[in-house]
């Protein structure tokens, strides 16, 4: 493919003008020897552009694509509520709020090194996000098998440890510290018992649980 130009923009610049955000390039070559995103493109150059590989399959570190080695930490766009859940259901560390504004969410991106997950390309070609992934399939559960695989996360997770509601750790609670909160039958059959700090919310491994186990089993299959 031959790209037209005036003066000498970054890759970074040309890849993001037809529509690739610099988070979806692993590698860069330029002239057949590796560069960066930063790299000022001269006119006759040979660009080479590549994609992440899945990580199990990528032991080269690039310096232009995500650090393969970052703690697996997210924040979610307003459009994906129910896969921050699923996440967070996986034991990852989700942000998520229905009412983030671009701004906000590229800001706390780049801030905290989170890896921005969003369907917006546009989203992630602030020059602020520096980790992040756009997300293909609209089906909640298969986005989590789609996160899990690109970032090889199978290994990585600790289910039922976060409040699906606000991210929070969830910490043990005894029963009869919340006994005026459970009803009849949960009293009755149920004696283990967590609560966040956060919201108050309180778990047990009800049928809800039982659920979540089989969505887990599915996903990490």
């Amino acid at each position: 493919m031959q790209v037209a130009f005036k003066g000498h923009p970054a890759v970074k610049h040309l890849v993001e003008s037809l529509g690739i955000p610099h988070t979806e390039v692993q590698r860069v070559l330029v002239n057949g020897q590796p560069a960066d995103l930063a790299y000022h493109v001269q006119p006759g150059d040979q660009i080479g552009v590549y994609p992440p590989l899945p990580i199990i399959d990528n032991p080269v570190r690039s310096e232009t694509g995500p650090d393969l080695e970052i703690e697996p930490r997210f924040i979610l766009d307003n459009h994906l509520g129910r896969l921050a859940a699923y996440l967070r259901m996986l034991g990852f560390d989700s942000l998520y709020r229905n009412d983030y504004q671009d701004e906000e969410l590229s800001q706390v991106a780049g801030l905290e090194e989170r890896i921005l997950l969003t369907r917006d390309r546009h989203l992630l070609m602030r020059s602020i996000v520096r980790y992040g992934y756009c997300v293909q399939n609209r089906d909640p559960h298969i986005q989590m098998v789609e996160i899990l695989r690109r970032f090889n996360l199978f290994d990585q997770t600790h289910p039922f440890q976060r409040c699906l509601r606000c991210n929070a750790l969830l910490m043990p609670v005894e029963k009869e510290a919340i006994l005026d909160r459970l009803e009849s039958l949960t009293r009755q059959y149920f004696n283990e018992f967590a609560i966040c700090p956060g919201c108050q919310q309180i778990y047990w491994k009800g049928s809800h649980y039982e659920h979540m186990q089989a969505l887990i089993e599915e996903a990490t299959r």
